[in-house]
């Protein structure tokens, strides 16, 4: 089989930096393929399509006939601390490692049914669905963890906003400010998804929904739940209900965890600002005038 690795992610990793080592490791994605399918002893039946923006995942079957699948991420996805996280959850809220004997950044994984997200019910049904789902995955991080922190997540991408074009200076601004002073004040220390929206829920045999795809990192609820709140944005944008319906969205969330509505709100600002600016620096203007239409209605 022909390990062709999808469009999406090409796109997306020309969009990186370290452009030349990704380049590199397309180019060894299928030979790295075939070594981990081996080692592992399974066999391969297809390539996910259309696959995602980070990662080549193969739909394989062990030789009993049991379904699983196989995901590779270049190192700079640090397939490591997505090994870690799952690891440390057990198949609690989210898919559930299937091999931990090996350390070549690709990770064995449980079948789910890719093509069944939260986005394929009603927004409503979604949003409640996907609570339950994110509350399973806020624990204590294990102890000696390797995961980096809110607070080093978002000084790493304050960068970006720093840069900002001289017409979106003040909205970035104010999404560093309140970066800065939720960093300044955490009230939690809890291992999050770090990347949660509908799109990483998955339908599944031994659980309605389990989790899939996290950037883990530690910090507060409200940072994980930041990203879930402009979900279907193109929907929540061309809406009648415009900024008071996204802060309303912001605290039935907020309400529906327990989780303080001044930081969440915060959190979503900076989030959207930052996503929107990496959007336009890698020419996806549409995403971009989205995100910063958003993120100034809250």
């Amino acid at each position: 089989m022909v390990f062709e690795p999808p469009e999406r992610l090409v796109r997306a990793l020309g969009e990186q930096p370290d452009t030349a080592q990704h380049e590199d490791w397309l180019a060894r994605l299928p030979g790295l393929a075939e070594e981990a399918l081996a080692r592992r002893g399974v066999q391969a039946q297809r390539v996910q399509a259309p696959g995602g923006r980070s990662s080549l995942v193969i739909l394989v079957r062990f030789p009993d006939g049991t379904p699983a699948a196989l995901k590779l991420a270049p190192p700079g996805a640090r397939p490591d601390r997505e090994l870690a996280a799952l690891a440390h959850w057990g198949g609690f809220g989210a898919v559930r490692l299937l091999d931990t004997r090996h350390e070549d950044g690709a990770l064995l994984l449980e079948r789910l049914q890719p093509e069944v997200s939260l986005r394929s019910l009603p927004e409503a049904k979604a949003l409640l669905e996907a609570s339950g789902t994110i509350r399973r995955l806020w624990v204590a991080p294990p102890a000696g963890h390797g995961f980096e922190s809110v607070a080093e997540r978002t000084e790493r991408q304050s960068a970006g906003l720093k840069a900002a074009p001289a017409e979106l200076l003040a909205l970035a601004g104010t999404a560093l400010e309140l970066r800065d002073e939720l960093a300044a004040a955490a009230p939690e220390e809890l291992l999050l998804h770090g990347n949660f929206r509908q799109g990483k829920v998955l339908a599944g045999e031994r659980a309605p929904w389990l989790t899939v795809g996290p950037e883990p990192l530690v910090g507060e609820r409200a940072y994980d739940l930041a990203r879930l709140v402009r979900d279907r944005l193109e929907d929540q944008v061309a809406s009648s209900a415009g900024p008071a319906g996204a802060r309303r969205r912001v605290n039935r969330l907020a309400d529906s965890l327990d989780v303080d509505r001044d930081r969440l709100r915060g959190w979503t600002l900076f989030r959207a600002v930052e996503s929107g600016l990496r959007a336009l620096a890698a020419g996806r203007r549409r995403d971009s005038e989205l995100l910063l239409e958003f993120a100034a209605w809250l």
